[in-house]
């Protein structure tokens, strides 16, 4: 599943800087996570790093993007395919 964030972000840009994906923009008012890009960190960390560095727990669950964890790993495979050379 992607993540968003929701209305509670301050704008911090904690998030941003943690995600491998760059999957995170600044937006207006708060940030935004864009479903395409957000593995929930799969291939990099155990858990997502952008829920860890958020002070104000701004990042939840995007109920309309459920992804499996397959997708997870087919998303990343295709986002870092240069990587993997």
């Amino acid at each position: 599943m992607s993540l968003m964030i929701n209305e509670e972000c301050i704008a911090c840009d904690a998030c941003r800087e943690e995600c491998p994906n760059e999957a995170i923009e600044e937006g207006d008012p708060y940030y935004t996570i864009d479903p395409e890009r957000c593995t929930e960190c799969y291939g990099f960390y155990d858990e997502p790093a952008c829920l860890s560095v958020c002070p104000v727990d701004a990042i939840v669950s995007d109920p309309d993007n459920v992804e499996t964890l397959e997708e997870l790993k087919f998303k990343h495979s295709q986002l870092h395919q240069e990587d993997l050379r």
